[in-house]
């Protein structure tokens, strides 16, 4: 395969912000001996909080929520609020089940389209998306798989907040995804028929991005995560974590996507309008705070 499917071509980037703070990892960790209901209640107002902070991100967020959904003036600022409130919810979720897994089944309400898990036991790809609680979705789906799940993730700009955040065990095992050979490890992973999840919304900013219609408009989106799964013969599946009104979490795996030679940025945009599909059930939990149209300002 190729040595570079997800870093292909200049050297990658990705969007990250000035805001990884041990502080606000050990205010979240704090706050996870709370009732969860209360617990959440309070992160949803500081999140809402932030707003006052973060301008560049709320102005990002303020654009991209116009696009998906039309909405203008108090309604756009409430629903504006609304994605801090809701990612704050789903961060605390995320810290405090990382430090007690035991807590994940608690927080999900149901698993759809589990019949595409049951009875399979070969290697595959999950294909997820900063929607919801995605680094809770791949815990989540490997507790119900007997094979390890390898989750690529950037690494964080301070190493200490790793321990806040990602523990390996109870069938995780993270990946830097700006390793050299991050994808030597994944393409072994797979032929031990173990898992890969991925994060498949994100540009790369060199030659493994393709445009793909997305609410009407071009977007760059890797298309690293279906040449790993065409070089390792193995299905992709898209698969998403969103946070219920009833503060459940529902799973959703979705039709597995089969990849041959040549059809890569065919199965790219399927993977697209799948994304595109569940972001508009959920534009408050889209949580990516950057202009996902042109992320590099180029």
């Amino acid at each position: 395969m190729e040595s570079s499917a997800l870093t292909e071509g200049a050297r990658p980037q990705w969007y990250a912000h000035g805001y990884n703070r041990a502080e606000l990892y050990r205010l979240a960790a704090a706050m996870g001996w709370l009732p969860r209901r209360l617990r959440l209640r309070l992160a949803r107002r500081l999140g809402r909080l932030a707003l006052s902070f973060l301008p560049a991100e709320r102005a990002a967020t303020r654009n991209t929520l116009e696009v998906m959904t039309g909405a203008t003036g108090r309604r756009l600022d409430e629903l504006t609020a609304q994605v801090f409130g809701e990612f704050a919810m789903c961060f605390s979720d995320l810290i405090t089940a990382s430090r007690r897994p035991a807590r994940i089944g608690s927080y999900l309400g149901v698993i759809r389209g589990r019949e595409h898990l049951q009875g399979f036991d070969g290697a595959l790809i999950s294909l997820t998306a900063h929607v919801g609680n995605w680094e809770l979705a791949g815990r989540v789906l490997a507790q119900h798989s007997a094979r390890t799940t390898h989750v690529v993730v950037a690494v964080e700009e301070a190493r200490a907040l790793e321990r806040w955040l990602r523990r390996d065990g109870d069938g995780v095992r993270f990946v830097a995804r700006a390793h050299p050979t991050v994808s030597l490890t994944l393409m072994a992973a797979l032929r031990r028929g173990e898992a890969v999840a991925l994060q498949g919304d994100r540009a790369l900013g060199n030659r493994g991005d393709v445009m793909v219609p997305f609410f009407g408009r071009p977007a760059p989106f890797p298309v690293g995560p279906f040449q790993l799964a065409r070089a390792a013969a193995v299905p992709l599946v898209p698969a998403f974590c969103t946070l219920g009104a009833d503060r459940e979490y529902v799973v959703r795996v979705l039709d597995p996507l089969p990849v041959v030679r040549g059809a890569e940025e065919e199965g790219l945009r399927t993977w697209v309008a799948n994304l595109e599909r569940v972001v508009a059930e959920r534009p408050t939990q889209w949580f990516n705070f950057f202009d996902i149209w042109n992320p590099f300002g180029s």
